[in-house]
């Protein structure tokens, strides 16, 4: 079954005119999702607003958004006044610029969406403008008003249609060098860069989603079952303790486990060579 579009609107490229459909590309509607009980009852819990100083409850007609200045000090904005700042919405995705992919950073990647044709007639320009982006190897830069905010957002072919990712403001991307300011500068060379090479090399594989298992879910979701079967739910595990180790000495070890692990699927490939060796061995001496 199709899903639900997010937004519907325009694609528009120069003189080019595209009607498009936005969906998102991620869900959260397959997680485990808990209500708050009351113990004694086994009632849902429901939230309710109070004043922070009265302690009486607050009726939603009388809630208003307020910035705070200072200490017990806000600027209170009307909805109405919130809602002139929204800005404009034509409907119409944007494109600005073309980029290439080595030139885009993934640290601005938001929220990721789906843009596929709305109508039929539309198909024709809608795998031009995909099959450009293809050929050219790059990424169009489209701006729009999506749910009520200015957005940019970042487009490229995928699969039969596009992808669009919105993209977060620089204001909002904290400098890297926040992060790394403490590392310090250290030269590796030698052993260690080829037993790290070693390591890489030996468990090189291929991207595959399917294979990526969220624990947290899992459990929780074994826990339920539990529950509803009445059977006593196990401690965790505890963890070992790491041993404080030589780099270098750590290496080679994970090294050796590596070739460890390579060695069984070698002498199984290599059993039918030798098996056919011998068989011919036994018939030149008949």
């Amino acid at each position: 079954m199709l899903p639900r579009a997010n937004w519907k609107g325009s694609l528009k490229l120069a003189e080019l005119t595209c009607p498009v459909a936005l969906y998102s590309a991620t869900s959260t509607s397959d997680r485990i999702a808990f209500h708050t009980i009351n113990r004694e009852t086994g009632h849902r819990v429901r939230r309710s607003f109070v004043d922070s100083e009265t302690g009486e409850p607050v009726e939603p007609g009388d809630q208003v958004k307020g910035y705070e200045v200072d200490k017990n000090e806000n600027v209170v904005l009307e909805p109405e006044e919130i809602a002139q700042a929204r800005p404009q919405s034509d409907k119409t995705l944007t494109i600005e610029a073309f980029l290439d992919w080595a030139e885009i950073d993934t640290i601005y990647f938001d929220k990721p969406y789906y843009l596929s044709p709305s109508q039929s007639d539309a198909s024709e320009l809608f795998v031009l403008i995909r099959e450009g982006l293809r050929k050219n190897k790059v990424a169009a830069i489209a701006k729009a008003t999506l749910f009520r905010r200015a957005r940019n957002v970042l487009i490229s072919p995928h699969g039969d249609g596009l992808f669009a990712i919105t993209l977060n403001f620089d204001y909002k991307v904290r400098a890297a060098q926040q992060a790394f300011d403490e590392i310090p500068e250290i030269k590796i060379e030698g052993e260690m860069l080829r037993l790290a090479k070693h390591i890489i090399d030996t468990k090189k594989g291929t991207f595959d989603p399917s294979t990526f298992q969220d624990r947290y879910e899992q459990a929780l979701a074994e826990f339920v079952k539990a529950k509803l079967e009445g059977k006593p739910i196990a401690p965790p595990r505890k963890a070992r303790e790491a041993k404080v180790v030589n780099l270098l000495d750590a290496l080679r070890e994970s090294a050796a486990m590596s070739e460890r692990r390579e060695k069984p699927a070698t002498k199984k490939r290599a059993a039918p060579a030798r098996k056919a060796k011998t068989a011919a061995a036994r018939r030149k001496a008949s």
